[in-house]
């Protein structure tokens, strides 16, 4: 268990550094039709809205979840003409999870502290989950999850200790773990008897 952990935060700790959100090649045309976002409410029972963005400068599609400057609970959703409709799919949930456990809501840990890996782990999982429950058609999708999720993590460097401990976690949770609700609850019930 200590080994996964270190592994696994490892892993997050590359990605933090690296990139929040998920990046396709530099060079990649966009050919992708941009998916549907899901219904997400955060902790707090609010709707999360969804924002499509496009940018001529960046060449991936990532996401990111925030308050806009209205307090209204949002995902930005950029580039995702860049990304299968699997992977978009699971940056939208992996960003969601960020409001259902409400971590927007508080401040943000420094990067790569454990307590800020430690939030991209669980928002992997919940993604992982929602994605088995709510958007997987057959398992054809979630092995194309993992691999666009692989092939992108390549493309930008990550090393493989780093690709491997990461789809090990997700793989885990899809595999293992029960529905994404009970997740979330035993998440809130947690942070609150801390």
């Amino acid at each position: 268990e200590i080994v996964v952990r270190t592994i696994l935060i490892a892993l997050l700790m590359t990605f933090a550094s690296k990139v929040v959100a998920l990046a396709t090649e530099a060079g990649a045309k966009p050919n992708h039709a941009i998916i549907n976002s899901p219904k997400c409410y955060n902790n707090l029972t609010e709707n999360v809205e969804f924002i499509n963005s496009a940018s001529d400068r960046q060449k991936f599609a990532a996401g990111m979840a925030r308050r806009d400057a209205e307090g209204t609970p949002t995902v930005y959703r950029f580039n995702y003409q860049f990304a299968l409709s699997q992977l978009q799919s699971f940056i939208d949930l992996h960003e969601c999870a960020h409001h259902q456990v409400g971590d927007v809501d508080h401040p943000h840990p420094p990067r790569n502290s454990s307590e800020h890996l430690m939030n991209e782990s669980i928002a992997d999982c919940i993604a992982a989950l929602r994605f088995r429950d709510e958007y997987q058609k057959s398992e054809a999708d979630f092995k194309d999850l993992i691999a666009a999720l692989r092939a992108d993590m390549e493309q930008i460097g990550f090393p493989e200790i780093s690709v491997a401990s990461r789809i090990s976690n997700i793989t885990n949770c899809y595999n293992h773990y029960g529905p994404a609700g009970i997740y979330i609850r035993n998440v809130l019930e947690e942070r609150a008897s801390n």
